[in-house]
């Protein structure tokens, strides 16, 4: 199951997210926002995001802000955590095959919806690739 959360600044490229997660058949419990009239702040968000991963009800996460650099920053605060603020399929490749990012973050004002679902896909389709050195980088992020 995927978490998702995000801002007003998100909220519509959320709604593109959950369009595209539906359309998969893929499971996802939303936590908000509700809409993009209403200013909220993205660390609740993020949180709500963080404790369904680190509760072990969800597996990934998807968080979206305006730009996706605070509720990327805030996600990062927790550890077992490692958010990636992604604007392109590389990085999503990347960080899944290197980092083992749970999380995935994007901008609402930086990233169009038919890129976003793009990046959705690469991160949600792609493995760790478990190559020790890899393994042995986020043991030392962990030790943070």
């Amino acid at each position: 199951m995927i978490a998702l959360g995000c801002d007003h600044g998100g909220y519509d490229l959320m709604q593109e997210v959950i369009a595209y997660l539906d359309g998969k058949g893929i499971a996802y419990k939303n936590f908000g926002c509700d809409n993009s009239h209403d200013s909220v702040d993205y660390p609740d968000y993020a949180r709500k995001v963080v404790k369904a991963i680190l509760d072990g009800e969800c597996e990934k996460g998807i968080v979206i802000c305006g730009t996706g650099i605070g509720i990327s920053i805030t996600c990062n605060r927790y550890k077992g955590i490692r958010a990636a603020l992604c604007s392109d399929c590389f990085s999503a490749e990347a960080t899944r095959q290197h980092n083992d990012a749970n999380i995935l973050a994007m901008g609402g004002r930086v990233v169009g919806p038919g890129l976003a679902v793009k990046i959705v896909d690469t991160f949600l389709n792609t493995e760790f690739s478990g190559d020790e050195r890899h393994k042995r980088r986020i043991s030392k992020i962990e030790e943070c």
